[in-house]
């Protein structure tokens, strides 16, 4: 389990530059809150905020947490120190309107500018929606941007002020880009994250644990199963229970997968961003088997909440290996297809190369993990620095790039399948028998025949449905690899069958982020394909 380091709100940014400059904790995951409100312990004071960073090392994460007195809800900011917190504490005053004193830009992120309020206080009613009737022009960001640039105003006045979406295809319906333009290149980028916002973390709180896992499926609907793996496992580690070796290996399997599923769909759209249809039938082929596949495994295509907190709804169907090998040539086959159109192009390499790039400091700077960091040349996977389920005992390769551009994102990308591609056949070949659910009918639903046949199988049934699993009271946080980097849940309990509080710590918010000064100094042709390569998931970073 990370390790908890609780500190005083005097102590609190003295605490994590000392953590950053001497202990190499250079990377910033996560910042939320927690409002006690409810809590049935009595607490130092009604909130709390927690820090989760990660060492240089990626071996070693360690959560800060300091309460914050009632009477004056304002804490230091920490976005001198880390890039990432820039739009991690906008989440929290946000959410919970914690004010952070010395930040630039504290306003809303995820709600709109109308909104009145904070939705993740425990005494905001879940059921009170309020609309935004007047769009936003972003100027208040925009003209303090300009003027750190060096622009005056007279020369403010010779740049041109465009939106790229949110109704542009490659923005995801939701994604607003307001960019200050001069000529063909961006001097100056504004992001506005969109209002998709669907209240994940709102909803988990009124939903018993297992009833959550069709939202995750939302978050990051390209790979559902990951999301379903990284939510389950969360949980499973506050009950301390081992799932069986065979669900461990199938979660392997169809979450590998997905992976090759969401990386197709990132490639497969980025080429159509690029002018390229061709490549695009080339990867979706594939991609449509194997949602038949897992319709058939799991009864859904797209969002398939195949998970239970304890193993799996369903075991592998007579067949799955065939079907899974015909999969994985055709994946093959299709990577082939797609590389032969493009490896010598000179339109695709002039399109991509040294375009978008991202530097290694950067990137760890503003929290970006997955695909995206790989391809600046970090070696960092959760399945090879921290491995669970077993990852540790495939024979497997972390994929790197040299150069963090458009071209090594999608190459790390093609190359990452392929290694999924070996991870699912080493699964398939060691699939352990046996049991896909844990033997404890405290977490585990009784079967049919218990429950039509005697009382005590009916109670089961009846209590863990309507009640949930009691999960003990703590805190925790919980780590997965998936497909955009590194997914996390942050689970507070208070012993009931419902969670006190759900934090996803999902990778695409952060890239986001990060985005603006990434597309800068770019061309405004370059700024969408350099969307696409980092590949944003909508229901994922506006949850």
């Amino acid at each position: 389990m990370p390790k908890e380091l609780l500190v005083s709100i005097d102590e609190l940014k003295s605490t994590i530059k000392d953590l950053k400059d001497n202990q190499d904790f250079n990377l910033l995951l996560d910042i939320t809150c927690i409002d006690y409100l409810k809590f049935p312990d009595v607490m130092e004071s009604r909130f709390a905020l927690v820090y989760i960073l990660r060492d240089r090392t990626f071996k070693k994460e360690i959560i800060v947490k300091t309460f914050i007195p009632d009477h004056n809800l304002i804490v230091e900011s920490i976005s001198d120190l880390y890039y990432a917190a820039d739009w991690g504490e906008r989440e929290v005053y946000d959410q919970y309107g914690i004010k952070f004193k010395g930040h630039k830009n504290l306003k809303r992120v995820l709600n709109h500018h109308q909104f009145i309020g904070h939705p993740l206080r425990k005494d905001y009613p879940i059921t009170k929606g309020q609309i935004c009737t007047e769009t936003e022009d972003l100027m208040d960001e925009m003209m303090p941007l300009l003027k750190s640039k060096g622009f005056n105003e007279e020369h403010m006045e010779e740049l041109m002020l465009i939106n790229i979406g949110p109704s542009h295809p490659a923005t995801h319906g939701t994604i607003r880009n307001f960019l200050a333009m001069e000529g063909e290149s961006i001097v100056a980028c504004v992001t506005e994250i969109g209002y998709l916002h669907r209240g994940f973390e709102k909803a988990c709180e009124n939903h018993t644990y297992n009833q959550i896992i069709p939202y995750t499926d939302r978050l990051n609907y390209c790979s559902a199963i990951l999301n379903n793996i990284g939510y389950s496992k969360a949980v499973e580690e506050m009950l301390k229970i081992e799932i069986t070796p065979r669900a461990k290996m199938i979660r392997v399997v169809v979450g590998e997968l997905s992976r090759i599923i969401d990386h197709l769909v990132c490639n497969a759209a980025n080429m159509v961003d690029l002018g390229g249809l061709t490549n695009f039938w080339y990867l979706f082929a594939p991609r449509d088997k194997a949602y038949d596949l897992l319709s058939k495994l799991t009864g859904a295509r797209l969002t398939n909440s195949y998970t239970r907190v304890g193993g799996l709804e369903h075991d592998l169907y007579d067949g799955f290996y065939e079907d899974m090998e015909v999969i994985l040539k055709d994946v093959e086959k299709s990577i082939d297809e797609a590389l032969s159109l493009i490896a010598h192009n000179k339109i695709y390499l002039d399109r991509t190369q040294d375009v978008g790039v991202i530097s290694k400091e950067f990137a760890i700077d503003s929290g970006i993990t997955g695909p995206n960091l790989r391809a600046s040349g970090i070696a960092y996977d959760l399945r090879k620095d921290k491995p669970y389920y077993g990852y540790e005992n495939f024979d497997f390769d972390v994929v790197i790039g040299s150069h963090g551009d458009v071209y090594d994102r999608m190459m790390c990308r093609f190359e990452e399948m392929l290694q999924s591609v070996r991870i699912i056949r080493q699964g398939m070949a060691n699939m352990p028998d046996g049991a896909i659910n844990v033997n404890n009918q405290g977490v585990i639903l009784p079967t049919k025949k218990a429950v039509y046949g005697n009382i005590e199988g009916l109670m089961t049934q009846f209590k863990q449905t309507f009640e949930g699993i009691k999960v003990p009271k703590g805190e925790h946080y919980s780590f997965t690899e998936a497909a955009n980097g590194e997914l996390g849940f942050h689970i507070t309990s208070d012993g009931s069958g419902t969670p006190y509080k759900v934090k996803c710590r999902p990778p695409s918010y952060y890239a986001l982020a990060a985005f603006p000064r990434i597309a800068e100094q770019g061309m405004l042709a370059d700024a969408v394909i350099t969307m696409a390569s980092m590949n944003f998931i909508a229901g994922e970073f506006d949850r």
